[in-house]
Parts: C-alpha cells; sequence; structure tokens
C-alpha cells in the first residue's frame, strides 16, 4: 500500500513538472528561481572552466600583487615602502593577507592556472549567494538572470582572466548582505568589515548601512556594530599601524588618491587636466552628498517598514509553525492508524469488521471537529484543514526593503566615481538586474540599458561615446529607480 502511494506521489509531481503553467513559470516566475539559478549554476562552472582551458590569462596587477606581498612577507610592514611594478600598495590589510596565502599556494604566484581555479571558486560562491538573494526577493524573472549572467563577457574575464582584488572584496560584501537577512547581525557586521579591508570601494554601502543598524538596532545597537567593524580593521592593520601609521591609513585609504586617465571607462570624453582637477573632484563629491540627501529618506521609509514587518514575522512565524507541527502530527495519527488496520486487512485477507470501519469514521469526525474554529465554518474549509493543509506566510519578500536601499546606494557611489576601470564592473553588475526590475520602464528599455552598459564595458580601450553612453545609461537607470520609489512612497503615505 505504501509503495502504491509513493508512487502516485511520484506520477502526481512528474505531471505538475510537465505541464506548460510550470515551464512557463520557470521562465517568467521569480518565484521558481531555484530550479533556474541551480542550471545557472552548473553551467556556469562549466563555462569558467572552458574559459581557464582555453582563454589566455591577461597579465594586468597579478605579478604586482604577488611583489607587493612578498615584501610583507620578507618582514616590511612599513606601507611606504611595499611597492610592485604598478606603484605603491594602495588596499587595506586584508588584501595583503588574503593574496600572501595566495602567493603561497600558487609557489609565489608562479602558478596562474591554481590562481584561476581558486578564482573560479570566488565566483561560484559569490554567485550562490548572489542568487539567494534574488530567491528570496522574488523580484527578476529568472530568464533576465540567465541571460544577464550568462552572456557577461567581461565579468567572466574580470574573474578568471585577470585575478583582481575586487572580486574577493564583493565576495565578502555578499556574504555580509545575507548574514543581514539572517539577522546574524555580529557576523554580517565582521564580513563587511573584512570586505573593506580588501578593498575601499565597499565602504559606498556604509551610508545605507549605517541607517539600517540605527533603525533595526537602536543607538545602542549601533554603536555595538561600528564598534564591531572598527575592532577588525584595528586587529588587521596592527603589524602596519605600529610600524607606520600614517603611511597605512594614507595608503589604505587614501580617498584623494588622482586615478591614470589611461585606464577609465566613464570619462574618456574629458581632457586629462580636467580629469585630474581638484574641483572636478569636489564636484563629483558635492553630487554624490546631494544624491544620498535625496535619497535616503526613502531609505529610512523602507528600513522603517522592514523593521516592523520583521517584528510582526517573529510574533507570527512561532504560531505557524506550532499550527503546521499539529497538522502534521494529526495527519501522522490518522494515517498510522489506516495503516495498521489495512494491515490487519492484508495479513487476514477479509473485510474490515462493522466496529472497525466504525472506529475510523469516529476518528475521522473527530479530527473534524478538533481542527474547527469556534462558530460556523463552511463544509469545504473543514475539509481543507482536516487534509493536512500547511499554513504560510512569505516573509522572505521583505528582502526587498532592505536589498533595495543597499544596491542604491552603491549604484550612487558608481554613477558618481571620479573614474571606473575595467574591473570595477564587478561592484554593481549583479545588482542591475534587480534594480532596473525596480522602475517601471518596459522589458525592452531595460535590456537595451542592459545591453548598451555592457558594451560599453567591453568596449577596450574606452571611447569618447562609449564613455558618454556609459553615464547615460547610468543616470536612467537611477532616475527610473527614483520615480518608482517616490511614487510607491507617496501611494503609501496616503494608505496611512
Amino acid at each position: 500500500m505504501g509503495s502504491r502511494n509513493k508512487i502516485q506521489r511520484i506520477v502526481q509531481s512528474a505531471r505538475t513538472v510537465l505541464t506548460w503553467t510550470y515551464l512557463k513559470g520557470l521562465i517568467t516566475n521569480p518565484v521558481q528561481l531555484p530550479f533556474v539559478a541551480f542550471c545557472i549554476i552548473v553551467a556556469e562552472i562549466i563555462i569558467n572552466i572552458l574559459i581557464v582551458e582555453r582563454v589566455p590569462y591577461t597579465e594586468i596587477d597579478w605579478k604586482a600583487y604577488m611583489q607587493e606581498c612578498e615584501g610583507f612577507l620578507n618582514g616590511t610592514f612599513d606601507y611606504s615602502k611595499l611597492r610592485g611594478d604598478t606603484g605603491p600598495l594602495v588596499y587595506p590589510a586584508g588584501f595583503v593577507y588574503i593574496y600572501s596565502a595566495l602567493y603561497f599556494i600558487t609557489n609565489r604566484g608562479e602558478n596562474i592556472k591554481i590562481a584561476q581555479y581558486i578564482f573560479i571558486i570566488v565566483y561560484m560562491l559569490q554567485l550562490i549567494l548572489v542568487l539567494r538573494i534574488y530567491i528570496k526577493t522574488k523580484k527578476v524573472p529568472p530568464y533576465v538572470l540567465v541571460l544577464t549572467i550568462l552572456s557577461s563577457y567581461r565579468i567572466h574575464s574580470i574573474y578568471v582572466l585577470r585575478l583582481f582584488n575586487d572580486p574577493i572584496a564583493v565576495l565578502f560584501l555578499y556574504i555580509s548582505l545575507n548574514l543581514f537577512l539572517d539577522s546574524k547581525w555580529y557576523l554580517a557586521s565582521t564580513f563587511y568589515s573584512i570586505g573593506v579591508s580588501v578593498k575601499m570601494n565597499i565602504l559606498l554601502y556604509a551610508p545605507a548601512l549605517f541607517f539600517f543598524y540605527l533603525i533595526n538596532l537602536g543607538l545602542k545597537g549601533t554603536i555595538s556594530q561600528l564598534f564591531v567593524c572598527g575592532l577588525i580593521q584595528l586587529l588587521l592593520g596592527i603589524p602596519f599601524l605600529i610600524s607606520n601609521p600614517l603611511a597605512y591609513l594614507k595608503g589604505s585609504f587614501d580617498v584623494a588618491r588622482v586615478f591614470n586617465h589611461t585606464w577609465t571607462v566613464n570619462y574618456r570624453f574629458l581632457h586629462g587636466d580636467t580629469f585630474e582637477n581638484r574641483c572636478f573632484h569636489l564636484s563629483l563629491l558635492a553630487i554624490h552628498s546631494v544624491l544620498l540627501i535625496i535619497f535616503i529618506p526613502m531609505f529610512i521609509k523602507y528600513f522603517n517598514s522592514y523593521c516592523r514587518l520583521k517584528y510582526v514575522q517573529q510574533q507570527v512565524q512561532p504560531q505557524i509553525d506550532a499550527k503546521n507541527l499539529e497538522n502534521k502530527s494529526k495527519s501522522k495519527l490518522k494515517l498510522d492508524v489506516k495503516r495498521k488496520l489495512n494491515k490487519t486487512k492484508d495479513n487476514q485477507n477479509e473485510k474490515l469488521s462493522k466496529a472497525q470501519e466504525d472506529f475510523i469514521n469516529s476518528f475521522e469526525s473527530m479530527l473534524q471537529k478538533s481542527s474547527q474554529k469556534e462558530g460556523k465554518k463552511s463544509k469545504k474549509l473543514m475539509e481543507s484543514e482536516t487534509n493536512n493543509h500547511h499554513y504560510s506566510i512569505d516573509f522572505d519578500i521583505l528582502s526587498q526593503l532592505f536589498i533595495l536601499p543597499m544596491f542604491i546606494v552603491n549604484f550612487i557611489g558608481v554613477v558618481c566615481a571620479r573614474s571606473l576601470h575595467y574591473q570595477f564592473y564587478s561592484w554593481y553588475f549583479h545588482s542591475l538586474p534587480y534594480l532596473l526590475w525596480s522602475n517601471n520602464f518596459s522589458v525592452i528599455v531595460r535590456f537595451l540599458i542592459l545591453a548598451m552598459i555592457e558594451m560599453c564595458w567591453n568596449t577596450y580601450p574606452s571611447t569618447e561615446l562609449t564613455s558618454a553612453i556609459l553615464h547615460i545609461s547610468h543616470i536612467a537607470v537611477l532616475y527610473g529607480v527614483y520615480l518608482k520609489l517616490r511614487t510607491e512612497l507617496k501611494v503609501i503615505s496616503k494608505l496611512e
């Protein structure tokens, strides 16, 4: 009897999967992303291995990284004396430790192939974390992620052909975002700070994160989290701070550093003198500040909603779990009784006795009555509660209230960056589908913007036209998100 039920369940599941509605949902329904995400992971593993094995490695910064770490490993802790072929060391202490480990693993940086496979692992871990966020938020259709992730030439190049430190910093960032969603506050803050210690661009998330702390944890909790972040930086930087604190702070957190116009992707249309002009840098900083002032009140409203609904979840979820456990116990008890009676029937090869039939009927009646609430209920509702009904509320969708502000604040930093180098694409590439599906553009316009951004990053060297197109695309994305946020918050304020 049990094997027959299993076969029936398998057949029923197969019929469900083979329906047109289900297959269509795999393409268009964000709720069905988990299976598609698994397929993306498998495809990416194959694609990245093929790239490593068939596409020549391109040397850009790897040797310089190894030279800088070699100086550290030889006992030099003065940051002003740590240099490579591309210039002085300009990254914080976390970078030094991680790439020093890679120095040993890759035979002093000589075994590039091992390094590339390590970066495949880095990329796959990050992709799993990115897809977990998309699964939780249920915002973007699966086909969008398939087309975007699998087709990006530049991203695959950055991760497994160039071996930059940006992907490692971004990996720690996505670890922290997932931990924040799970309310693992101290762990999340720790990994966020480690990300900052690999590359300073992770600080672009700090303005939104500060208010997220403040609204969810209050002032005391915020101070505790900031202390954790600061303590991580202090512990990692101790050897260099003891040796030459000014050199370490200036070298690893130099916000006034002037970039080389040769490598810029976003400001090719500017003359070199203008590009390096301090007034230009200050004007971009002013624009960045104004945009934060415009968006942060919106972020605060999102975070307030997130905090309130998280509180509701904490109150309601235990009740839902208890109800489901109760229904499961009733269903199991009923099944056990039937199974024993059926077993008796099979062994004796005779029909149930009148007493046995009366017992089953009275047992079913008892279950129906116990599942009823006080007052009158329809017959349909009684039957649904008796048949092991599973209660659930999809609280994962609350993740949207946290993720969107975090992606926007980082994107604002990218829009206002003094210069974008090719590896900087990894800073925000995986958030682009989310940002574009958080505005009211048509699907065609969204894909057009994605294609233009990808084209700009794939053009080497950059041109005046590609730089201009990149700015136009960025502004369009940001303005589209702003309009939708403003409209939604107006509706909410009227309802309140």
